[in-house]
């Protein structure tokens, strides 16, 4: 499982119960559905889910639900968000020890770090366990952002193996193929921006809609991947007004929302978050439906 990191990577929903619960079974079945439709890896608690509002406990019985599901089939990752480095370090290898092949680590939460304290971050974090560490890029939601300049810092840390290209900046991407060659694997982190990063060379999708459809987001990256940008761009096209709800400050519940309409999954969030009401939530079913009725069409048009 530490080959390079390469495909889409679903950012995991944590499934919640209308009352704020973990509901394992509901999120073990997301998983089974995503492996199913062919993602090539699944990352458990990322900010999509909800890691910032789950217990310790919790958070380590999400990981082991998830490696009872993926058993080896695709690399298991787990986010890291923490304040502090003793804390990040410690969980680090207990996620280890409970199932996660991988991590994908935020910057310090409780503080914005400058770039020499970003780099002795990571590499604080890469020293405490043997799991290979995707680093979480994004600087819009939390101040700090990995450039190239802090990435060169960076070469010599070989757990450190991946960038989750985050900014919103497609230039980033070749930025960094310039400064820093293959050294490490780019993943687009931005659902309306996957087509532009795959003509740019990204080797990965972290993505939010690929929980509400699999199949089509693999298919999207598959067609980029084989350099079909104009059959990539017509599913894109259907798709895009959804995958800017993964832009958006609520992208929890919009998304939590489209995988209750497409296939019936739990919509519900934690408090402070709560089910969308009013016209917030008639513009996500919106879209979201017009998405399938358009998909529905495709289909049939095909056979």
């Amino acid at each position: 499982m530490t080959k390079k990191w390469t495909g889409v990577f679903p950012a995991v929903t944590t499934k919640m119960t209308q009352d704020g619960n973990v509901d394992l079974t509901a999120t073990q079945s997301s998983i089974h559905r995503l492996i199913k439709a062919g993602v090539s890896g699944v990352i458990v608690l990322p900010m999509l889910g909800e890691n910032a509002s789950l217990t310790l406990a919790e958070r380590e019985s999400v990981i082991r639900a998830a490696a009872e599901v993926t058993k080896g089939k695709v690399p298991l990752l787990s986010g890291l968000a923490e304040t502090n480095l003793s804390a990040a370090k410690a969980n680090a290898k207990l996620y280890e020890t409970v199932g996660a092949q991988g991590l994908m680590v935020f910057p310090s939460l409780g503080y914005k770090t400058d770039d020499r304290e970003t780099a002795e971050w990571y590499k604080g974090i890469a020293s405490a366990s043997s799991l290979p560490i995707m680093i979480y890029n994004n600087p819009i939601t939390y101040g700090v952002d990995v450039t190239p300049a802090v990435l060169k810092q960076l070469v010599d840390t070989p757990e450190i193996v991946c960038v989750k290209e985050e900014t919103g900046d497609i230039r980033r991407v070749t930025d960094t193929y310039i400064e820093l060659g293959d050294r490490f694997s780019v993943f687009c982190g931005v659902d309306d921006l996957i087509v532009e990063s795959s003509a740019l060379g990204v080797t990965g999708w972290v993505s939010g809609m690929t929980n509400v459809w699999p199949a089509e987001c693999v298919e999207i990256f598959s067609l980029c991947a084989q350099e079909k940008f104009a059959e990539a761009r017509k599913l894109y096209h259907i798709l895009t007004p959804s995958f800017h709800l993964d832009t958006h400050v609520k992208l929890v519940q919009y998304i939590k929302l489209a995988e209750n309409l497409v296939y019936g999954a739990p919509e519900w969030t934690r408090a402070p978050r709560m089910p969308l009401v009013g016209p917030e939530r008639e513009h996500v079913v919106t879209t979201v439906n017009a998405a399938i009725t358009a998909l529905d069409r495709r289909d049939r048009k095909a056979a």
